[in-house]
């Protein structure tokens, strides 16, 4: 099958993935999209919103759509890091073997991720960047493809371990969760309070999935499309001897060289859902908010004055 072919089979296919996903889950459609974009490049993603917005439901139906093993993981203050990477064992034989902790299954649902000590945090982070995890001094490879789905519930700060940059920084997109309007609040009670359940079928396979990684890597960029985000991310940084004054008074710090290689594979894969060969620069601006909100940090004159993350990034695309 041609590349031409792939993408057009991609844009039928993430449609009905879609509407597989919308028979459980109402609204949500910029979140679904993300998080969808974060599987077809392989980065993970940070979903950020208050209790009560679906968001382990949303999690566990694209998993099921996807044809991917799914495991959930509550992160507490006591989880300790053999608790989710696994530990090992002396059998009846008296040899070591190791027990797999829930880290290895292909979709990992980081639940309130923030609310687990710094040590667990950091065996996390080594499974997301290496795809493997060290035990014993023995490494074990995680099953390709991978990815951590973290949640963070923004209001409630008691008691929380606010993750480092450096572990922020290795989520492709953090993603907000809005409240549902008041319709698609109506069709939610509507759907969970009778007794119909209603199921989806799984529409990809891990095979699969590795393909569309591979077809959206081998999307040609034009150089002006490159320029553009590497042009736009060292627009954050306000210690760059050409930053603008609206920088200088409202960061504190910009986005790395990370954030430009994200935003050049988030915008390829939203080229390839829209049926586009090739990304443009609207591409790069359509995932813009979601690659950098996490990656600037305002300082005390931004939080005074009310601007937020999306104010900044908006004024500088």
């Amino acid at each position: 099958m041609s590349d031409v072919t792939a993408v057009q089979n991609l844009v039928k296919r993430h449609i009905a993935l879609k509407n597989e996903i919308a028979k459980v889950i109402v609204g949500q459609d910029s979140v679904i999209d993300q998080i969808l974009l974060s599987i077809y490049t392989g980065g993970h993603s940070l979903l950020i919103g208050v209790p009560g917005l679906a968001k382990t439901l949303m999690v566990n139906t694209i998993a099921k759509t996807l044809g991917l093993d799914f495991k959930r993981i509550q992160f507490t203050p006591d989880l300790m890091p053999s608790d989710i990477l696994g530990s090992e064992v002396l059998d009846q034989n008296r040899n070591f073997k190791f027990i797999k902790g829930p880290i290895f299954a292909n979709i990992i649902l980081a639940d309130e991720i923030n609310r687990t000590p710094p040590k667990t945090q950091a065996a996390l982070l080594e499974a997301m960047q290496e795809r493997s995890v060290t035990i014993a001094g023995q490494q074990h490879q995680l099953e390709l493809p991978y990815f951590v789905l973290a949640t963070q519930n923004p209001i409630e700060q008691e008691g929380t371990y606010p993750l480092p940059e450096a572990q922020l920084d290795r989520f492709m997109f953090a993603i907000e969760l809005k409240y549902p309007s008041k319709s698609e609040e109506i069709q939610v009670v509507k759907n969970t309070t009778s007794d119909i359940s209603k199921d989806v079928n799984a529409l990809f396979n891990a095979e699969e999935i590795i393909q569309v990684q591979q077809l959206v890597r081998r999307i040609p960029v034009p150089d002006n499309v490159i320029d553009y985000a590497v042009t736009l991310v060292t627009a954050t940084r306000p210690k760059e001897p050409n930053a603008t004054d609206f920088v200088k008074q409202y960061l504190d710090w910009g986005a790395g060289p990370r954030a430009s290689q994200s935003l050049i594979m988030g915008a390829k894969a939203h080229a390839a859902i829209s049926g586009k060969f090739s990304p443009d620069i609207e591409d790069v601006q359509a995932v813009a908010h979601g690659i950098l909100r996490h990656r600037i940090i305002k300082n005390y004159k931004a939080e005074a004055e009310g601007i937020s993350e999306e104010d900044i990034i908006t004024k500088l695309m």
